[in-house]
């Protein structure tokens, strides 16, 4: 019989359906990490909420754990990498508080329109400040999501009920699937000089990380109100201060912060600011639902092998995994590579060829997708890719060719953007090294891993020279370095692997080098 621990408090409707499904469980909570390290190894699964560290340290002493379970989003408290080298899979339950944050979200938006919680404060000291806190109507106030997923979907239909009108910023967002929510899809720079409110519901990337920074809070409708209840980091708290302070933002509320427990803040004090304690996902109804999944999800694996959300496994039998594996790599880093260098994406194609077209579709799409779309979500894996990129409205088409091309197999992906069709493919060496072979029309044969500059450039007499000097005076080491082009004379394409990071001011130096088009880090 598989043993559960449940280390962090969870509704105890999670122990009654393991031990329904056959599954021993403990519910022993408040352990340390020591006392953790010491007991962890008797069980085959882990079931946690936010409290529980599940560290290198833990995953080694864990020398018969299988699944970690958290009932919740976000893993940031799971080392994933150590986990997928121990062969242990790992689970969340990304759409359990859906509707909890989206009213969390919702309330805070009304708590800032009518100034509730100072009033509050001020009538329960006696001051019956009436005149003090004047207010505005939600009513036909223009409401700016930034994100327009499964919780940003949900506030635009709460927000259109209060008869808001709604645009949103969302990449992945499709024309005809904002029109399906009933609203409108605008760029960044329009939302922020439209928006009575904005209210962000997208996850802390590269791409994301402070998207509303001094930069854009300049950009923004005077006295524009902001709400955030998706991850800490969206918005540059110093530049929101400052933006409170001038008058340019009227109010913020804040349900996620940088650092957390938030003991401290620049906004803490700051007229119309509103703080919560990260309660997005804090309702009785949310709770029960993520413990009854991430219970549900754990007992399947553990008596079945059924594998539902899984953040570093693919949904696969026994008998086709060997076979696909190499192929969902190949795959995961054409995803990759095109979410990285386009940004508007309307439609995908997969289409394979050769050995490829004889396998199950699903997981290559499932990894394409999941490549792609990491850019913008922390949580998006090969299993929940797919539903995630339907929310958006994504055109996905799977292609089969019975034809034979110029390798033995291959995987070719197309993205339509408003600029056309681009497309990148990619082969097998040996049955089992991933290789790019074409991108966007350039033959180059190169492998995608780790740190990677990508830069298009005019093929012209001394240029790598001069890029790899560049490199070498900013201290940057090369480990590979593919080359492409069109025709003599004309684009080219350059790969190169490099050993470190990539200072936004190498890459700057890279881009002012004569001849060069784009400049991009890419990262695998």
């Amino acid at each position: 019989m598989p043993k559960v621990l449940i280390s962090d408090k969870m509704d105890p409707r999670a122990a009654q359906i393991f031990r329904e499904r056959g599954v021993e469980v403990d519910e022993i909570t408040g352990k340390t990490k020591d006392e953790l390290i010491a007991m962890i190894g008797e069980y085959d699964g882990l079931a946690i909420r936010s409290s529980t560290k599940v560290t290198k340290e833990v995953l080694a002493a864990a020398t018969n754990l299988k699944v970690v379970g958290r009932a919740g989003i976000g893993v940031d408290n799971v080392d994933i990498p150590s986990a997928s080298a121990a062969g242990v899979v790992v689970m969340n339950t990304p759409f359990g508080n859906s509707i909890t944050t989206a009213e969390h979200a919702i309330a805070l938006m009304f708590a800032l329109a009518r100034q509730l919680p100072e009033a509050d404060a001020s009538t329960q000291a006696g001051k019956w400040e009436k005149n003090r806190f004047m207010g505005v109507e939600l009513t036909s106030k223009t409401l700016g999501l930034i994100g327009a997923g499964n919780i940003g979907s949900i506030v635009a239909d709460r927000a259109r009920g209060l008869k808001m009108k709604v645009v949103a910023f969302d990449p992945f967002l499709t024309p005809e699937r904002a029109i399906e929510l009933g609203i409108e899809k605008v760029t960044l720079d329009e939302l922020l000089a439209r928006a009575d409110f904005i209210t962000l519901h997208t996850p802390l990337t590269d791409s994301t990380r402070n998207i509303l920074s001094a930069e854009a809070l300049a950009k923004t409708k005077r006295g524009v109100r902001i709400i955030n209840c998706a991850r800490g980091g969206l918005v540059d708290e110093v530049a929101l201060k400052a933006a409170m302070d001038s008058g340019q933002v009227g109010g913020a509320a804040l349900d996620v912060f940088v650092e957390e427990p938030a003991k401290a803040s620049p906004l803490f004090g700051t007229p119309n600011f509103v703080s919560t304690p990260h309660l997005g996902a804090s309702t009785t109804e949310a709770q029960v639902n993520v413990a009854i999944q991430v219970a549900e999800q754990m007992a399947d694996f553990l008596m079945s092998g059924g594998v539902t959300n899984a953040l570093n496994m693919p949904s696969l039998s026994a008998e086709e995994a060997p076979k696909l594996k190499p192929y969902m790599a190949l795959a995961e880093r054409l995803g990759s590579l095109v979410g990285q260098l386009e940004g508007e994406i309307t439609a995908v194609s997969i289409e394979t060829e050769g050995a490829a077209a004889d396998l199950n579709q699903k997981p290559i799409t499932g990894a394409v997708l999941a490549g792609l779309m990491r850019v913008y979500s922390d949580t998006v894996n090969m299993v929940n890719a797919p539903s995630l990129a339907k929310e958006r409205g994504l055109d996905v088409r799977e292609v089969r060719h019975d034809r034979e091309g110029d390798y033995a197999t291959q995987v070719q992906v197309t993205v339509t953007t408003p600029n056309g069709e681009r497309a990148v493919a990619g082969t097998l060496f040996a049955n089992s090294e991933p290789r790019l072979v074409d991108i966007f029309g350039v033959k180059i044969e190169a492998d995608l891993a780790g740190t990677m500059l990508y830069v298009v450039n005019e093929d012209a007499p001394g240029f790598i020279g001069r890029l790899g000097g560049a490199l070498g005076e900013a201290g940057i080491n090369i480990g590979t370095f593919h080359l492409g082009r069109r025709a003599a004379g004309g684009e080219a394409v350059v790969l190169l692997s490099v050993d470190s990071t990539l200072s936004e001011e190498v890459l700057a130096q890279v881009q002012a080098l004569p001849g060069v088009k784009v400049a991009k880090t890419l990262r695998f």
